[in-house]
């Protein structure tokens, strides 16, 4: 957008305004039309600036720039895409015989308990859990529900569970959600 136009339209109008004042007030006004350029031209681009960002508030799936090519402004529509819709949530896997539920909430009420597992068995659980795609939690509820639905408990692994080296009684891990 060529903004010169606008300039040169203000310059015309002073020194219209300050003929009728005499040759004295018309010099006075040559001489402040040329510094008055360049105030002219910021009060325009703040013009332009502040008409861009009330025309993006009232757009839903656009958006209005002001930018500046050498001296001149232009102003740039983007359009923003819809976002995709999310991914389907996986099904919940099948549940364990004798009907005991998959999650914490399938049963109705909720209880919190603190479990005490050996660093090998807690690893162990962590792997199988994130091999089934489901969380700790998920995965504890259901081996407890098929214990206790007198399903057959799973082979301990061949020389059973281990502390890995390095991880001591000291070792503290967990998760955290963003």
């Amino acid at each position: 957008m060529d903004i010169a136009p606008f300039v040169e339209s203000l310059r015309r109008d002073l020194n219209a305004a300050a003929a009728p004042g005499g040759p004295e007030v018309t010099r006075a006004a040559e001489l402040l039309t040329g510094s008055i350029d360049a105030a002219a031209r910021l009060a325009l681009l703040d013009a332009l600036a502040q008409a861009a960002d009330e025309v993006t508030t009232k757009l839903s799936a656009a958006s209005v720039e002001l930018r500046l090519r050498g001296r001149e402004p232009e102003l740039v529509v983007t359009e923003h895409l819809p976002e995709p819709p999310a991914p389907p949530t996986p099904p919940l896997p099948p549940p364990p015989p004798g009907g005991a539920p998959t999650s914490p909430d399938a049963s109705g009420d909720v209880t919190r308990i603190t479990l005490r597992l050996p660093e090998g068995l807690k690893d162990a659980v962590e792997r199988s859990a994130a091999g089934e795609g489901i969380s700790v939690n998920a995965w504890l509820v259901r081996a407890i529900g098929a214990a206790v639905a007198g399903a057959p408990p799973q082979a301990t692994p061949p020389g059973g569970w281990t502390t890995p080296p390095g991880r001591g009684r000291r070792h503290i891990t967990g998760y955290g959600r963003a």
